[in-house]
């Protein structure tokens, strides 16, 4: 072949790689198919094309909707239909696991997808970092790497920012993310669930607001509609059987399965005891770890369960929400023995023990296993009926522990939930957010009480209650144990008086 008929091959091969990436800028989800293999069902095509066309994208989305493959999928497209060293991508989320373990892994998993399949992309790629030769054209960092000032040096023709998990972002990079994504051909895509109604995430998924948003409810999902889709991606969505465990343990009315499964935002009721955008504030990541003296003191909060129902221990180590353990016992016995092992485990100083009912007996116990040496601990019952020790407040203490503890102590940010993992954190903020509370003829606040809460939750908030027992304070402080010792010396018997003072 001679040097004119090899120059004219290589301009119609050139022209043929141009007309296809204009073919896929157009359409991701040829895109896809044809680099990938891969599928994308209608909503990751609504997704992706509002991408294309729209500079602001932001997807509130139930749980299993395959949110962060589609994000995946599209940073991949990006850098590969434009030309090469002028596009860029930038990806946060709120923890480091969450942009490596999640958004980049899929990254890395499409990465080796398209060299397996012979459509290998430019570049090299590595946990969090995607190169081409010296320079970086996407990477991947939580909030805590950088400073969000650092945004401002990123230039290029193509920007494409993605906020994964974008209710745990804050304001500041959502800002920055703007500020790098300036020209007419730069794109941002903010996905979530929907988790946080005071978040900048649900002011931007607002209607009215310059973003295009789209939402994703659980019951538009493939596995809902019947719409059609290989069989391989059925199992990677959303099931009926998650829909009806999330009903089965937080209940439809519940911020867990308004968000996991509709999709949408729950609102701060206004009649509610704790507000559903102060507890999601308590369980943001931390930015530093706190030392040993700031997890004291270590406590225990015990709501006992009475006629079949489970008693749950909650621990707390200074502000840090702990450690939790469940048990159904009825004999009061054996629950003490139980109760006495967590309590050796922990080395608590002081253990708060709902003491209605079978507790009152079970506080005694506790305390005599303490005059035999077996533990350390204060034990403290706790009798929410009594009186509040600010009557001209609140008529019960139940009232008064709620209001303190679980309203004042979330709106400061008085508890740190970072540790928590998903099931256990998103109990605990279904249960602290179900009470009510209105007010009595003298204007005191009274909390609801606790079988309507019940008939609402369609559970007993245990573990609220244990979590408030756990840093419930009484006035005056913790009891001295050698008072029962005392009381042991003079009556014979270590358990206190129904009346006695909490």
């Amino acid at each position: 072949m001679d040097a004119l008929a090899l120059a004219a091959d290589m301009l119609d091969e050139a022209s043929e790689r141009e007309t296809k990436s204009e073919e896929y800028a157009l359409s991701p989800g040829g895109w896809a198919a044809d680099k990938l293999g891969t599928f994308l069902w209608s909503k990751q095509i609504a997704i992706a094309e509002s991408v294309r066309d729209n500079r602001l994208t932001a997807v509130h989305s139930c749980h299993g909707s395959g949110k962060s493959f589609n994000a995946a999928q599209l940073v991949c497209w990006w850098l590969d239909i434009h030309p090469p060293g002028e596009a860029r991508v930038v990806t946060t989320a709120p923890t480091g696991d969450q942009v490596k373990a999640i958004l980049w892994s899929e990254i890395n998993g499409a990465f080796s997808k398209a060299e397996a399949r012979g459509n290998p992309f430019m570049g090299r790629i590595n946990e969090t970092d995607w190169k081409l030769g010296k320079r970086l054209i996407a990477f991947g960092r939580k909030p805590s790497d950088y400073n969000p000032h650092a945004f401002q040096g990123i230039h290029a023709k193509y920007v494409l920012v993605i906020l994964d998990e974008a209710c745990g972002i804050n304001k500041q990079f959502w800002t920055a993310a703007m500020s790098i994504a300036t020209g007419e051909h730069c794109r941002i895509l903010a996905i979530g669930n929907p988790d946080d109604p005071s978040s900048q995430f649900a002011k931007n998924c607002a209607p009215h607001s310059r973003w295009n948003t789209i939402h994703i409810s659980a019951f538009d999902t493939p596995n809902f509609t019947d719409e059609e889709v290989p069989d391989a991606i059925r199992p990677m969505l959303v099931s009926q059987d998650y829909v009806d465990d999330m009903r089965a343990e937080f209940g439809e009315q519940s911020p867990t399965y308004i968000s996991k499964v509709l999709g949408q935002f729950p609102s701060d009721s206004e009649d509610g005891v704790v507000r559903l955008s102060a507890v999601r504030a308590c369980h943001a990541p931390r930015e530093v770890e706190p030392t040993a003296d700031q997890q004291l003191p270590v406590e225990l909060g015990i709501d006992m369960g009475g006629g079949g129902d489970e008693t749950v221990i909650r621990e707390r180590r200074g502000r840090v929400v702990g450690r939790e353990w469940r048990f159904r016992e009825r004999d009061p016995i054996i629950a003490t023995s139980k109760i006495l092992e967590y309590i050796r485990l922990v080395g608590p100083t002081a253990v708060k023990i709902d003491s209605i009912g079978i507790g009152w007996g079970i506080a005694g116990n506790l305390r005599e296993k303490g005059m035999q040496g077996l533990h350390r601990a204060n034990i403290i019952p706790v009798n929410v009926s009594e009186s509040s020790t600010e009557p001209e407040r609140f008529p019960r203490l139940r009232s008064q522990l709620w209001w303190q503890i679980g309203r004042q102590l979330s709106e400061d940010r008085g508890w740190d939930m970072s540790e928590l993992d998903e099931m256990d954190r998103e109990r605990l903020v279904s249960q602290l957010t179900a009470p009510k509370y209105g007010l009595d003829a003298s204007g005191r606040i009274v909390v609801e009480p606790k079988p309507e809460t019940i008939k609402r939750l369609g559970r007993s908030p245990d573990n609220a209650d244990a979590l408030i027992l756990a840093f419930y304070q009484p006035v005056g402080g913790h009891t001295d144990a050698m008072d029962w010792i005392n009381q042991y010396a003079k009556t014979g018997s270590p358990h206190p008086s129904p009346g006695a003072p909490s």
